[in-house]
């Protein structure tokens, strides 16, 4: 161990933007992988997952905190008389630097968020701690196109075992899936507290693990910092004890977003994978995300509610954006598409609705999609422009149609059975006895899940005012390309002139019938 930790050096790493099929960077097999909801799970798997870690751990995110706590008493007032490890993420990260032995800890975190960064107190304490440890290497990625953000929400162990999702290792993440509507122990590291936050990632361990670890060495190097050699993998598992397997022996697909800059061309996979899924569903679309401002993915679920038998489509999603300046640009936006599909639903097969807990939002922070329980797909990427064609992003998918992942269709309808409980104050099992009597999840939400103190609301797109709908049409806070920002109307904007969705939109404004 006092070698430092083995590595080899792979072609594969000189082709790291070859896809492997249209939509999709790379396919690779796991041995084992979990949806993770919400971070209280999250938090505590993965610091059981770096306990085992022995060469590599790599953090590569849009936010970090060192300040947050990886594990929080049931009760808020609850503390352990006698801990092993500690429980902040920086004191942790320290600590696993002085108990493990060739063990290199490297952290990428967006280079914009260095502003608040400033304003932590204490983690800049931390980090000047941290420089003190030869095996921790802290960095901010700027290498990106003015105005774009790198969103994506990696963590990769020891080349073995991989997390990709919604949820970043900072502050306002930790929430239970009880989402309390006054649980105190939900507060910031200087005491304030925050509501109710719900998300969702991914864990898997095998060769898409090895994939991912591919993908953030080239972020690190991008970035300014050294190449980093790929790790033999090792033979024994890194997989949490408390952290149950929901699929395994089954293929995972990969894919990206990621503006051009420089030397790095336009990778669009993400946009061109979800129409693609979105145009095949048969039955049904199951959605958590955050935003619903493309207009791309608003056209393609019009085109679905236009058919003579459309598919089902529920989305879950925030009551308004997190942040003034959010609400703006996408609340506006997505009340004119989602005005324009409300238009288009001529048989009734389409819902918006925003979780509650008693009298407050939940704020939604997933970007989770399931379509007709064959292909559930899970990342970083919201609905919105930025997502697409921006910011850099990584969504990672189990498709059921794929060879050999047919056992994987049980696994994804309980979790979409789990989530529907969770939003709608139900049992697991009964929401898979009413799904198996009638089938609509929109029955069932609008039956069942009004009764509890847990609810989900449909959601009641706002008038919008002449300026509101300008500043939304604009998409100038939410452009498809880093020059869109600078000529926010050169195609068009968000409602297009002759487009379907601007079509409806104006009827509805009009109060004309289909």
């Amino acid at each position: 161990m006092g070698e430092g930790p083995q590595t080899t050096h792979t072609p594969a790493d000189e082709n790291i933007d070859q896809p492997a099929a249209p939509g999709v960077w790379r396919y690779a097999k796991v041995d084992r992988a979990s949806v993770i909801i919400d971070a209280e799970d999250y938090f505590a798997a993965m610091q059981q997952a770096m306990l085992k870690a022995r060469r590599r751990i790599m953090l590569v995110g849009w936010d970090f905190d060192t300040r947050i706590h990886l594990a929080i008493g049931r009760r808020w007032f609850s503390r352990p008389f006698r801990r092993r490890y500690p429980r902040r993420l920086g004191s942790f990260l320290m600590w696993c630097a002085r108990h493990r032995e060739g063990l290199e800890i490297r952290i990428l975190k967006w280079g914009f968020a260095f502003v608040p960064f400033l304003l932590r107190g204490y983690m800049i304490v931390d980090v000047l701690r941290m420089a003190q440890y030869k095996s921790i290497t802290f960095k901010f990625d700027n290498h990106h196109p003015i105005g774009c953000s790198h969103h994506q929400k990696i963590a990769v162990l020891d080349d073995k075992l991989a997390v990709c999702g919604g949820i970043d290792m900072t502050q306002d993440r930790w929430d239970t899936r009880e989402h309390e509507e006054n649980d105190r122990r939900r507060h910031r590291p200087h005491g304030r507290r925050y509501g109710p936050w719900h998300d969702a990632t991914m864990m898997f361990e095998g060769e898409a693990a090895r994939q991912l670890g591919k993908l953030s060495r080239d972020r690190w190097h991008r970035a300014g910092g050294e190449r980093i050699e790929e790790l033999t993998v090792p033979d024994d598992s890194l997989w949490p004890e408390s952290l149950p397997v929901q699929f395994e022996d089954v293929e995972i697909g990969i894919a990206r977003t990621r503006a051009r800059y420089e030397d790095c061309d336009e990778v669009r996979e993400i946009e061109e994978l979800l129409l693609v899924q979105i145009a095949a569903a048969k039955s049904f679309i199951y959605s958590e995300n955050q935003y619903l401002t493309s207009p791309k993915i608003a056209e393609a679920i019009g085109e679905r509610l236009k058919e003579a038998d459309p598919p089902e489509i529920v989305l879950v999603q925030p009551l308004v954006a997190d942040g003034w300046l959010e609400q703006q640009a996408m609340d506006h936006a997505r009340a004119l598409l989602v005005r324009g599909l409300e238009e288009l639903d001529h048989k009734g097969r389409f819902g918006l609705f925003n979780p509650f807990t008693g009298k407050t939002p939940i704020y939604v922070h997933a970007k989770l999609t399931i379509f007709d329980d064959e292909v559930l797909r899970i990342g970083s990427a919201n609905f919105n422009n930025r997502s697409l064609g921006l910011d850099s992003e990584c969504d990672v998918f189990i498709d059921c149609t794929r060879p050999g992942n047919a056992h994987a269709c049980d696994p994804i309808r309980a979790i979409r059975h789990s989530l529907l409980a969770e939003h709608c104050g139900l049992k697991e099992d009964e929401v898979a006895r009413l799904l198996e009597s009638d089938g609509s999840m929109l029955n069932l939400i609008r039956e069942h899940g009004q009764r509890n103190s847990r609810t989900l609301r449909p959601f009641l797109a706002p008038e919008v005012s002449e300026i509101q709908e300008a500043v939304a049409g604009s998409q100038v806070l939410d452009p498809e390309k880093p020059e869109d920002m600078f000529e926010p109307f050169a195609k068009g904007g968000l409602l297009k002139q002759g487009s379907m969705i601007k079509r409806a939109y104006d009827r509805a404004k009009r109060g004309v019938g289909r």
